[in-house]
């Protein structure tokens, strides 16, 4: 049996956290006082305040109870032409006292990269910082795989991004993920909000299996110990006997996915289904390198795994 990481290790509880948020601090309409209540009234254990282009390290409304995860969001303008495409990129971090290399009120200027080896030097920088990176809103900014599959040390890429999703009808099923899970390269799924405004605060989340402190999450995000979501529960996830198996919450479509193979979907309109397996031995498009797993609830609320590499 081979099951995800997120659901092996049974000592540790899931944690409920955004990864991606803005407010007073740079265009976001709430402070983070008010984003911190309202996270605390939706069941969360941690929120990363991640403003344009300046960086936190404050915990924040402590009395709430939430966890601040410190970070910022970078952004660099890819010109290419009329219009545009950018990376965008959300940084997490631990604390000053644990070894973050940037400094809290940091600010930076909005950039411009032709492609991502010239956007490559601010990921190492990151890095060296000892922070996590994450690709956002691919789809929203119009940059397919293409333009980002070279970039080095991401260790995720968002899967749905609430702003986009609902501003914007997209950035909300994993668009370009498989292209470069399908090139043998492990990058995780993330659900986040990119909120601005209530619209689109606490819409999508990572369940994180992790102690409630800083560098226990971060750890446990770097090693893909969490799934994540816009609703529906995701309970296991594992390969076993040549099958593909999942158990959740009840939904009503339970898909399969994987580079170089058509989707395949278990389907119960009423959204009874809450355990649903896929034989991947016999398919006739031949074997899986990796298999991965969407639900999405009657409501059409849906749920990410992270990826088994077989």
């Amino acid at each position: 049996m081979k099951r995800q990481q997120a659901f092996t290790n049974n000592n540790k509880k899931f944690l409920k956290g955004g990864l991606h948020c803005h407010t007073t601090r740079s265009d976001g309409q709430l402070t983070p006082e008010e984003t911190l209540i309202y996270a605390k009234n939706q069941g969360y254990d941690f929120m990363a305040i991640t403003d344009h282009q300046v960086y936190n390290l404050v915990q924040f409304a402590p009395e709430t109870g939430v966890l601040v995860i410190p970070g910022m969001e970078y952004g660099n303008d890819l010109v290419k032409g009329n219009g545009f495409r950018c990376f965008h990129t959300v940084c997490l971090g631990p604390s000053k006292e644990d070894g973050n290399g940037y400094e809290h009120d940091q600010e930076f200027e909005w950039g411009c990269a032709p492609n991502s080896e010239k956007y490559q030097p601010f990921l190492d920088d990151a890095h060296n910082k000892k922070n996590l990176t994450i690709l956002c809103h691919p789809q929203w900014s119009n940059t397919s795989a293409k333009y980002f599959e070279t970039q080095k040390g991401n260790f995720a890429m968002e899967v749905w991004n609430s702003g986009s999703a609902i501003g914007a009808d997209c950035d909300d099923d994993a668009a370009y993920w498989d292209e470069i899970l399908g090139q043998g390269k492990l990058l995780y799924g993330v659900a986040t909000d990119d909120a601005h405004s209530y619209a689109n605060l606490c819409k999508g989340w990572v369940m994180v299996k992790a102690q409630k402190d800083i560098n226990s999450i971060l750890e446990a995000l770097k090693n893909g110990e969490f799934y994540s979501s816009c609703g529906p529960e995701i309970y296991d996830f594992y390969v076993d006997d040549g099958k593909a198996c999942i158990d959740c919450s009840p939904v009503a479509r339970v898909r399969l996915h994987s580079d170089m193979h058509p989707n395949r979907v278990t389907v119960d309109e009423e959204g009874n289904i809450t355990h649903a397996e896929f034989d991947i031995e016999n398919y006739w498009a031949g074997a899986y390198d990796y298999v991965r797993i969407s639900i999405v609830d009657k409501e059409g609320k849906k749920a990410w795994t992270n990826p088994i590499f077989l």
